[in-house]
């Protein structure tokens, strides 16, 4: 099931005996954990009917018997399991989910990591729960999370903006809601739509001189614009790493080497053969492969996988980041 489909069923109040909520991306686990307590217990009811587990502190008996326990003048209890991925004897709970209590909502939060899904619990779960995987999010799909994010709470961002936020947070979803939830603070009151201007004056992000801007100029083949960009990020190393720089450099190369294998060169084309959400995202390669061969882009991808190595010491050793990052913009310009 996908957090959207779980999302409607809590809200309808349609629960699962179990859930197991597993991966490397904490923000999808603690909002299903969050929605369920709030959906499935009333604030009177939390005291005596929700019970929270810490996967250092107890242990498997322990959990099997709070989740045999039956409500206190309620529907239904939540038992939830925290730091599940530090339990162990996870094959005892296979035979309570055999046949697990109808009034108890089991929530396994395991994070970090997932488990084994050739365990017995896992299959027992699949049959009578749910088992949901939160994967984190590739950075082109950053800028969609914070366009939905900010609908949610009735506000809109221009996409250069997204762009913006996405570069400057990374993937890190908890810590991209919070900078978001600061952001909508901040906006003067009777104003929805968030703009580049708003994120520069208040989250310290320039416009015109950020990553997203360099991979712009790069694809057009701006040689001016590249190297003031570059410049500038020379004379910002502290604000302007190289490495998220690098990242986004090889994430859209490495889409374009694809692209040239799809079977139609149009925006429509382009985008379902590489899996994005929208045709309007397909124009930066198209205008890349204009602007690009193929050999070409092949060797620009072994020079940011070089400059990656070298930006970390390896055989390299005077170059600073800024002077890796003006050979790496050098070469593929040139």
């Amino acid at each position: 099931m996908t957090y959207e489909d779980i999302a409607k069923d809590i809200k309808n109040k349609k629960f699962a005996p179990v859930y197991l909520l597993m991966g490397e991306e904490d923000y999808y686990i603690d909002r299903i954990a969050d929605y369920i307590v709030e959906k499935a217990l009333d604030e009177n009811e939390r005291e005596f009917n929700l019970t929270v587990m810490y996967g250092l502190e107890t242990d498997m008996a322990s959990i099997i018997n709070n989740a045999k326990r039956y409500p206190m003048m309620a529907e239904r209890q939540v038992v939830m399991v925290k730091e599940a991925q530090n339990i162990k004897a996870w094959d005892d709970l296979a035979f309570y989910l055999q046949k697990p209590l109808e009034s108890t909502i089991l929530v396994i939060c395991y994070k970090h990591g997932t488990m084994d899904k050739r365990k017995k619990v896992v299959a027992e779960i699949e049959k009578n729960g749910v088992v949901f995987e939160s994967k984190k999010l590739k950075e082109n799909m950053l800028p969609s999370f914070i366009t939905t994010y900010l609908k949610r709470k009735k506000m809109e961002i221009d996409y250069k903006a997204a762009e913006l936020m996405a570069d400057f947070v990374g993937n890190d979803l908890n810590r991209l809601a919070g900078e978001l939830e600061k952001l909508i603070i901040t906006m003067p009151q009777g104003k929805n739509r968030i703009t580049s201007d708003e994120i520069e004056k208040n989250i310290g992000i320039s416009k015109d001189y950020n990553n997203f801007e360099l991979k712009n100029a790069i694809i057009t083949k701006d040689v001016l614009k590249a190297n003031k960009i570059v410049k500038y990020f020379n004379d910002n190393p502290k604000n302007n790493p190289i490495q998220p720089t690098l990242a986004i450099l090889f994430n859209y190369f490495s889409n374009l080497m694809v692209a040239y294998y799809a079977p139609e060169r149009t925006d429509n084309g382009v985008a379902a053969y590489l899996g994005l959400k929208s045709p309007w995202l397909a124009k930066e390669y198209l205008a890349g492969m204009s602007a690009y061969t193929g050999v070409k882009v092949m060797n620009i991808i072994t020079q940011i996988r070089l400059c990656d190595a070298r930006s970390k010491g390896i055989g390299n050793v005077s170059l600073t980041q800024g002077e890796l990052l003006r050979e790496l913009v050098y070469f593929i310009l040139h």
